[in-house]
């Protein structure tokens, strides 16, 4: 179609067209989320985890093997929020450069950061935390509060005149 009959620049069309398809780049770019994001869902989503309520305390149990527990980061956030969190690296990362260069014809072993977070129960005791690695299994206690005292229930005391 020919916008010169309809009184139409084709320079203004041009413009207008060019700053809807930038709106429409940075609305996607906006929308997008970020590496930081993506990196920490993807080391949350590796990361298995059982959560077991036991009469007197919550555990959670995970795996985590050849991992020492100076490798290991477990922390409270917010008064609520349990955050464990750690890096997995190679061998040769570890012992610093070697003179040999290693040749890895399969890697299937995760590495890299990794990071779980459980929002704790209200009833949770957060000063009473205590972690344990113990043959590549992470097992982390949060002792329960004792139940609020029951309130007792109201009596109806009727008030008499005297006469």
């Amino acid at each position: 179609m020919d916008y010169r009959v309809m009184g139409m620049n084709a320079s203004l069309l041009h413009t207008l067209q060019q700053m809807m398809d930038v709106s429409e780049d940075a609305e996607k770019k906006s929308n997008a989320p970020t590496r930081t994001y993506v990196r920490d869902a993807k080391a949350m989503a590796s990361t298995p985890a059982d959560v077991k309520e036991l009469p007197n305390a919550y555990a959670f149990v995970i795996d985590m093997p050849g991992l020492k527990s100076g490798d290991i980061k477990v922390q409270v956030e917010d008064d609520n929020v349990l955050v464990i969190s750690g890096e997995r690296k190679r061998e040769e990362e570890k012992e610093g450069s070697s003179t040999t260069t290693t040749k890895y014809l399969r890697m299937e072993r995760r590495v890299g950061k990794f990071m779980r977070k459980f929002l704790l129960p209200d009833n949770a005791n957060t000063d009473t935390i205590s972690a344990v690695c113990q043959d590549g299994v992470l097992t982390i206690t949060v002792e329960k509060l004792p139940p609020p005292p029951q309130r007792k229930k109201r009596k109806m005391i009727e008030v008499k005149n005297i006469a």
